[in-house]
C-alpha cells in the first residue's frame, strides 16, 4: 500500500485487517491463510471482484475529493495565536513539501521503464510533483510575507 497508493490514499492500518475479510464475505476476494509460521492471510481478487473493479474503473464520475490538511486548519486560525506563528508554520510547511517534492522526483527518476505499472506511476508522480511544487510555492511565499496571501511573487523560493 505504501509504495503504490499510500502517498495519496492513506489507509489506517486497522482498515487493512477489517476490509479484506468483508470483501471476501461479499465474494469479491478469496482468502488463503497460511497454516504455519506467521499465519498470514492472503487475499486474491475473484472473478466477481474483477468485474466489480472493472465497472468501478469504467465509471468516470468520482465523489468530490476530501482535503483534511492540519496545516491548513492551523493557518485558518493562526492569526488568533502568537505573532510569528504564520511565518513559522509556513517555513515548516515549505520545508516539508520540499522533502515530498524531492521524494516524488527521486521515485520518478527510478521508475523501471519495463514495469507494467510504469505509465500509471508516471502519471501519478507527475501530478504529485506539480501538487508539491504548488504547495512549496505557496508556503515559501507566505513565509517571505506572513501578512500576504501566499500568492507567489517574482522572488518566491521554489
Amino acid at each position: 500500500m505504501e509504495s503504490s497508493v499510500g502517498h495519496y490514499w492513506p489507509i489506517p492500518h486497522a482498515q487493512l485487517y477489517r476490509d479484506p475479510p468483508r470483501l471476501a464475505d461479499l465474494g469479491l476476494l478469496r482468502e488463503d491463510a497460511e497454516e504455519h509460521g506467521r499465519r498470514r492471510r492472503v487475499f486474491h481478487l475473484t472473478a466477481a471482484g474483477r468485474e466489480t473493479l472493472r465497472s468501478w474503473l469504467a465509471d468516470p464520475s468520482t465523489p468530490e475529493p476530501e482535503t483534511r490538511n492540519p496545516a491548513l486548519l492551523k493557518l485558518t486560525f493562526a492569526d488568533l495565536g502568537a505573532p510569528g506563528q504564520v511565518a513559522e508554520l509556513a517555513e515548516a510547511q515549505a520545508a516539508q513539501h520540499r522533502r515530498w517534492l524531492g521524494t516524488y522526483r527521486e521515485m520518478q527518476a527510478h521508475l523501471d521503464p519495463h514495469a507494467p505499472d510504469t505509465p500509471a506511476r508516471t502519471r501519478l508522480l507527475t501530478l504529485g510533483i506539480a501538487h508539491e511544487q504548488s504547495y512549496v510555492t505557496f508556503w515559501a511565499s507566505l513565509a517571505a510575507d506572513p501578512n500576504g496571501t501566499g500568492a507567489p511573487g517574482p522572488e518566491a523560493a521554489v
